[in-house]
C-alpha cells in the first residue's frame, strides 16, 4: 500500500512541479495547426477517393 501511495505523491509533485504546461497562446496555436492539418488530409483523402471513383467507373465503362 506503501508502494501506491508514494506512487501517487511523485505523480502530483511531477504534475505539478516539472511539467511544463503551454500558456493560452500556445495552446490556441496548436488547435489551429492542427484544425488546419485535419482539413488538408481530408482533403487529400477526399481528391483521392473521387480520383479512384471516376478511374473505376471509366474502366468499367470501357470494360461493359
Amino acid at each position: 500500500m506503501a508502494k501506491v501511495l508514494d506512487f501517487f505523491k511523485d505523480s502530483y509533485v511531477e504534475i505539478t512541479e516539472k511539467v511544463t504546461w503551454p500558456t493560452w497562446s500556445q495552446l490556441q496555436s496548436s488547435a489551429v495547426i492542427v484544425l488546419v492539418a485535419s482539413l488538408l488530409i481530408a482533403l487529400v483523402v477526399f481528391v483521392m477517393d473521387k480520383a479512384s471513383s471516376v478511374g473505376l467507373e471509366f474502366l468499367y465503362g470501357i470494360a461493359s
